[in-house]
Order: C-alpha cells, then structure tokens, then sequence
C-alpha cells in the first residue's frame, strides 16, 4: 500500500508530545505528577491519538485502489500538515520551542549521544518485534495481501481487517518516530512533516527495498548522508543556494527503478550469499515452548451432501452466464463439471466458492445459505479450493505458501506473534504444512521458493495448501493443466485416496481421459445451462454431450 502520508503520522507523535510538555492546560492537568514523566505521557498520548486518526484514515482510504489509493494519502498527508500550521495552540508554522529532555530513572537524556543509544535501541527492538510478526501465521497473512485478495481471502483472511491493521501499526511506528524526532531537537514545527517529507520516506523504502526491513534502514542511510552529503557540496559546484538535491534524488530514483526494482538490499543479499555460499539451512519445525494443537474438523459421514447449488443463476446486464445451474457434491465422492469454452464453469465456481454472489437461487454448505458472505466464511465452513491461474507467494518457500492453508486453524494474534509467544502454535502450523507437502509428493521441494517450480508442480502446491486447512469439501480448478501423464496419475491417486477418507471434492477440468477415469458423477454445462448430468457412463452415452462438447469420435 503506497502511503504519502506517513510524515503526518510523524507529527502526531511529535506534536503530541510537545503540547504536553509546554501547554498550561496540559500542566494543570498533570499538576500532581513530576515533570519528568511528561515527556512518556506525550508517547501514549500521540501514540492514542495516531491509532485513532490511522483507524478512521484508514477506513476511508483503503477502500480506494489503484492510483486512487495513494492520491487519497497525499490528500490527507497534506491536511494534516497545514492543521499543524494553522493551530495557535501548537505554535502555528513559527513552532513550539523549548521541550524538555527524556529522563530515564533520572538521568537526563538531553546529549544527542545519549538519546541516540536510545533511538538505536528502540529500532533494533523494532525491527526484533516485525521480523517476529511476518515470521508467523499472522505475517503469511500480511504476505498473501501481496498477491490479492482473492486468494488471501479463500484461505480465510480478513483481508479488509489485515490492511487496516498494518496502516494503523505503520502509523504507530511513525508516532513513535515522531517522539524520539521531538526529543532530539527540543524543537518542532510543521516543515518536518511536509508533503515533500512523505515523498523521501517512500524514496528511502524503495531505494533499499520496500518489503525488507533492512532494506528500510538501508534506503534511510544512504538517503539522509547523501542529502547532507549533496546539501553541501552541489551549492559550492554550481555557485548558487538551492534544493539541488531533488534534482539528484529524481535522477537516481529513474536508475534504481530501471536496475533494481526491488531496491538494493535484495541486490546486497544475494551477492553476500553468492559470496559466502552458505550451506542451505532448512526451516526447524520444532521450535520448543511447549506443544499446541490446531483446530480439528471432522469429516461428514459418506454420502452426506456437503455443497449444494439450487438453481444458481448469474446475469451480468442482459447476459445470461449461468442459468438455474443444480449441483451438489457429497461426502466421499468425485463429482466434475465439465464443458466447453464459455459454459459458464468459472462464474460456477466462483459463485459455490463465495467470490460473487449469485442473482438468483442460493448456495448452501454444511447446510446453511451462504448468501453474501464472503470467501473467509467458506473456507471456515470447511471449503478449500485451487485456482484456474496459480497464485502463490512466488519468493516465499513451498512450505510457507501450504503453512498460509491453515490460517483459520491457529488463533495467536499479532502481539504473540511479535514477542514470539506463538512459537508452538506456529511449529504445529509448519508441521501440518510439511505433512501435506509429503502427501503431495513435494518434500524434495519444500524449502524451494514456489515460483521456481514449474507449473505443474506450482498446482500441486496449491492443493497441499488447500488440504492444510482440513477442509470438508474440496474445489479443484483445472488441477491437470500443465501436468505429464506421470504427475497426472500421481494426481489422480491422490484424489481417490482423499475420496476414500470422506473428503468431497468438485472437479472443474477439460481434460476428458483424467475425468471418466476419475470422477463418480459429472455435471455437464453448456451456454450456463445444465445438459446432463450423471455416472462418467452416462454423459458419455448421452447424444445432447456428444453433440456440444464430447464429439462422436472421442466415444
């Protein structure tokens, strides 16, 4: 999420902590407490205050996408800044001087060498506590986001609730920035909180690399020595004053976009490592702490109908895409949809799986309706599904991208993430993953980033992802495309072994020979109406299939 606002967030954090050190409202208020604590009161208050703002902020804006979204960022990034400017009560644009320093146990922190440890403690400590949050459960959610929300959302993430929570944690963050910036120069007013401020502080995370947290310190670095560094020495070059800087800014954020578009600490690390060649360390499963168990989902009995479609039907404007579609898939069987180009198959799927709802008839699953929930209530019913195009976490490895199929099985929210109380749930997590990734055929790959796997096995990835979240019923889009005859009779195997455990499952595939050798039931579409349905026998015997789809020398 591209932010141009984050310097507003600064200033709240400063701000807040200046007006409870120097306001006489605020001395009133606080008259029963030692001055010395003013300066911690200010980091709740601006912290309090920045979580309220970034929460309604965020409400509003992260319903916007594409150039909208970061529009709507400079829009209140710019809002804020001129509310600084503009309040006599926080010194207007003149500013507010004469904050006291930090005391910690009663030692004065006013040295900028001093309160540097301090700073360099609090990002450390940082950067521990993010590292932590994207190393688990709640850290694969963060990363499926990436990717869209539609498959984040089919595994059962809040994707509405995640981006919220990381815009507020990004506007924390900068709070807490903002009262360190107010401590060290005793000093503030709203110039440091600028549009143009926002603008650098997205510079410095692509120039390092947006996405890696040292990549952030990184681009912070290199960024603030070279302004200094320019600030000085383009003036005595040219023979005039001037922001001559941003000239060299735009011309090395044009080269770091067209060499390395994805900032320089991905760059760095894969030379140290070309370098080093260090031996390949796979993930620990096992990290102590004791021992925890994810929830379990018990399978329906055989024959139980699990999914049903009552006379489902889709238009879009004056275009008829499914029409009055039955369908049910039950317990401990195969059932295929099958059909030709356009038959509606796709708007089908979507529709059973909670992507869109449809205009008439209704979807029931574990026998509710499911009418307007979303993907995430799917897939917490016991629905799990694979995709017409792969998506996965393309730099992450095969086992992180099965581990995100169990994100409704754990509960650990971000704090126990953060100081690693979660560390046995997320063992367990990685552990069910591993053993679906056996399953699957798949260990020898496990620790492989998936993107390098070719599309076959990327496709088999995405089943074991699916079948991590232990689901009821399973929803399988053309699972054979891109596989050779051997990985299709592996597929295949595994599809009955899942049948003969109780799991129902729903085939969409064009691939005939895998389908009769497969399925107990098929379903036949053409033009979104249902033209046959019954054993693999019977569609293949039925004259309305042979004409529409099959053909007469296929049979």
């Amino acid at each position: 999420m591209t932010s141009f606002g984050q310097a507003a967030f600064v200033g709240l954090g400063a701000y807040a902590t200046a007006w409870i050190t120097l306001s006489p409202e605020a001395a009133q208020w606080l008259a029963a407490l030692p001055k010395g604590i003013y300066p911690w009161i200010g980091l709740l208050l601006g912290l309090a205050v920045t979580a309220l703002v970034a929460w309604v902020l965020g409400a509003v804006t992260l319903r916007l996408s594409g150039h909208y979204l970061p529009l709507g960022t400079i829009a209140w990034g710019l809002s804020l800044y001129y509310v600084f400017g503009n309040l006599e009560v926080l010194g207007g644009f003149t500013g507010l001087s004469g904050i006291p320093p930090l005391e910690v146990f009663g030692v004065s922190l006013a040295s900028p060498r001093l309160l540097g440890v301090v700073i360099w403690a609090v990002l450390l400590v940082a950067i521990w506590g993010l590292h932590n949050l994207l190393d688990s459960r709640e850290g694969r959610a963060i990363r499926a986001l990436k990717s869209g929300r539609l498959m984040a959302e089919s595994m059962g993430v809040d994707t509405a609730r995640q981006r919220i929570k990381v815009f507020v944690l990004a506007a924390l963050l900068a709070a807490l920035s903002g009262w360190l910036y107010v401590l060290l120069q005793r000093f503030v007013n709203p110039t440091p909180f600028a549009l143009n401020i926002g603008i650098e502080y997205l510079f410095m995370a692509v120039v390092g690399g947006s996405g890696h947290l040292w990549g952030a310190v990184l681009g912070a670095t290199l960024i603030t020595l070279l302004k200094e560094q320019l600030q000085d020495w383009l003036p005595r070059l040219l023979g005039s004053s001037g922001n001559f800087e941003i000239v060299v800014f735009g011309l090395l954020m044009l080269l770091v976009l067209q060499r390395a578009p994805n900032g320089l600490w991905p760059m760095l690390a894969s030379a140290t490592r070309r370098l080093l060649r260090p031996q390949a360390a796979p993930r620990q499963l096992v990290a102590g702490g004791g021992t925890a168990t994810l929830d379990q989902r018990q399978l329906p009995p055989p024959g139980q109908q699990i999914l049903q479609a009552q006379r489902v039907t889709k238009r879009f404007a004056g275009l008829v895409a499914n029409n009055a579609v039955d369908l049910d898939v039950r317990a401990g069987e195969v059932h295929a949809l099958i059909g030709p180009n356009g038959a509606g198959k796709s708007t089908f799927f979507n529709m059973i799986s909670g992507v869109d709802d449809p205009t008439e008839g209704q979807v029931r699953l574990m026998g509710q309706v499911m009418a307007g929930k979303p993907s995430r209530a799917f897939a917490a019913l016991g629905l799990g599904r694979t995709f017409q195009h792969v998506r996965l976490l393309g730099e992450r490895s095969v086992l992180e991208n099965v581990a995100l199929g169990a994100h409704q099985r754990g509960h650990r929210g971000w704090v126990a993430s953060m100081l690693r109380l979660d560390r046995a749930e997320e063992a367990a997590v990685l552990a069910e993953a591993m053993r679906q990734i056996e399953r699957c055929g798949l260990a020898d790959v496990a620790h492989t980033p998936a993107a390098s796997l070719p599309l076959g096995q990327q496709r088999i990835v995405e089943i074991a992802r699916a079948l991590a979240g232990q689901p009821a019923v399973l929803l399988l889009d053309e699972p054979a495309a891109g596989l050779r005859h051997l990985e299709k009779q592996s597929l295949a195997t595994l599809l009955t072994q899942l049948r003969g455990e109780g799991l129902a499952i729903l085939v969409v595939e064009h691939d005939m020979e895998f389908v009769m050798n497969l399925a107990d039931r098929i379903t036949v579409l053409e033009f979104g109406t249902v033209i046959a349905h019954g054993t693999p026998a019977e569609v293949q015997a039925n004259p309305r299939v042979i004409a529409a789809y099959l053909g007469g020398d296929v049979l």
